[in-house]
């Protein structure tokens, strides 16, 4: 188990005149506070692209008749089009944290000082790591069996832990904080083979995934899906990120480009030398088709060098090209989606659980599964006769988004309408 607006303009520097050219240059230029509430339509559709793309994978993990069987990323036993229903969706939790930061750096493009972002990147933090150790673990499982897992850390308590970790590093120099981003992202990896003795379970919330131990009573299973390094340097990187949205547009665009090309050509040499940035090396054993399927499996628990290349190299050139003032109907959609990411996160569970048990019982197949713990802690649930086809899968997952999509336009609309401090906690 693995979340119509103007093109904002804040930041761009316009020159200083006298008289009538001054005058015509204000009045060409929006209101401060429109500037301040305007959102960037490009960045929200990536964001709402992903998000749907992310409901695509916990769709799979409910619905397909191995999602229990086998890592559908494991290349001796996997086929290519469930390969790569799974490695799509690789793109989202990278993203979606690199884009929180980039959020928290347009705040402040918008006025809000760093004593008042870091104040809210704390309470924020907090108040995700709370939904995620009451809410979601039983949103997840539909069950209350804490007896076997306790908790389940997955990546609203990543993106919890790293705002409350980006509300001290917003006050650094900009050139600390673009270093000191690059420099965890870049040597984690040195890390891997690394096991303590000591401060085990404190090095496993850090950077190893597995059962947490000796958290919790005999038999509980507090389970780290998500360990905390390096996400909370990709949100820092998203955050000095937000800083290329104050140049003019041309040359925004001519950055995006350059970095998001320049981070794809670093993944493809560096992988391709197969020996630094991923635990995972590439192998040509299993025929010509398997060997590319081996090129892009890269580890994302935690997140690899090589996996966050990949992954933030293409949604930052994505963000180059999507900057275009007018879109057709889908994209729109999605840019709703985008608008309310943590809402649609909340309710993709809720969707695509529920439609799983529908649909299971609707063909007449076992549900007991569906409210177990996945294998997580306890007995293995049975295998036999459970799910569907791949292509069942994909059915059931576009059935949710369009069930989905009316609730998030409503909220979107909600907060676009109004400015009640607690709308931007969800």
């Amino acid at each position: 188990m693995t979340r119509a607006l103007d093109h904002s303009k804040v930041g761009v520097a316009v020159p200083n005149a006298v008289g009538t050219a001054s005058l015509a240059a204000a009045e060409s230029r929006p209101p401060v506070a429109a500037a301040r509430k305007a959102r960037i339509d490009s960045v929200d559709l990536l964001r709402g692209l992903i998000m749907a793309i992310m409901m695509l994978d916990h769709t799979r993990d409910f619905v397909h008749r191995d999602a229990l069987a086998f890592d559908p990323a494991n290349v001796a036993r996997t086929f290519p089009m469930l390969f790569f229903t799974r490695w799509i969706t690789h793109f989202c939790a990278p993203l979606f944290v690199f884009l929180a930061g980039t959020a928290a750096s347009f705040q402040e493009m918008r006025g809000r000082s760093k004593a008042e972002l870091s104040r809210f990147l704390i309470t924020r933090g907090l108040w995700l790591i709370a939904i995620e150790l009451i809410v979601l673990r039983p949103v997840v499982f539909f069950n209350f069996r804490y007896d076997e897992v306790l908790f389940f850390l997955q990546v609203i308590w990543a993106i919890g832990w790293s705002m409350i970790v980006l509300a001290a590093v917003i006050h650094l120099p900009r050139p600390w904080i673009v270093g000191l981003s690059l420099a965890v992202i870049a040597l984690h990896n040195t890390l891997d083979g690394f096991r303590p003795t000591h401060l085990a379970a404190l090095w496993q919330l850090l950077h190893q995934q597995g059962p947490l131990f000796p958290f919790g009573p005999p038999g509980h299973v507090v389970f780290v899906v998500y360990p905390l390094v390096p996400w909370m340097a990709v949100i820092s990187a998203g955050y000095a990120f937000g800083w290329i949205y104050q140049e003019p547009d041309a040359d925004r665009r001519r950055k995006l480009l350059i970095l998001g090309s320049c981070l794809l050509l670093g993944f493809i040499i560096l992988r391709s030398i197969n020996v630094y940035g991923d635990p995972a090396r590439w192998t040509s054993q299993f025929g010509a088709t398997k060997t590319i399927l081996s090129f892009l499996a890269v580890t994302k628990y935690p997140p690899s060098l090589l996996f966050l290349l990949m992954t933030l190299g293409a949604g930052i050139l994505f963000l180059a090209f999507a900057e275009r003032p007018t879109r057709g109907r889908f994209a729109n959609v999605l840019i709703t989606f985008g608008r309310v990411p943590f809402f649609f996160y909340l309710l993709q569970w809720v969707a695509a659980h529920s439609l799983a048990i529908a649909a299971s019982w609707l063909a007449g197949k076992p549900t007991a599964y569906l409210f177990s713990n996945f294998g997580f802690a306890g007995p293995p649930p049975p295998t036999d006769g459970i799910g569907f086809s791949l292509g069942v899968v994909y059915l059931v997952w576009l059935a949710g988004l369009i069930l989905l999509y009316p609730l998030c336009r409503w909220f979107a609309d909600i907060k676009a309408r109004r400015r009640d401090w607690w709308l931007s906690y969800l």
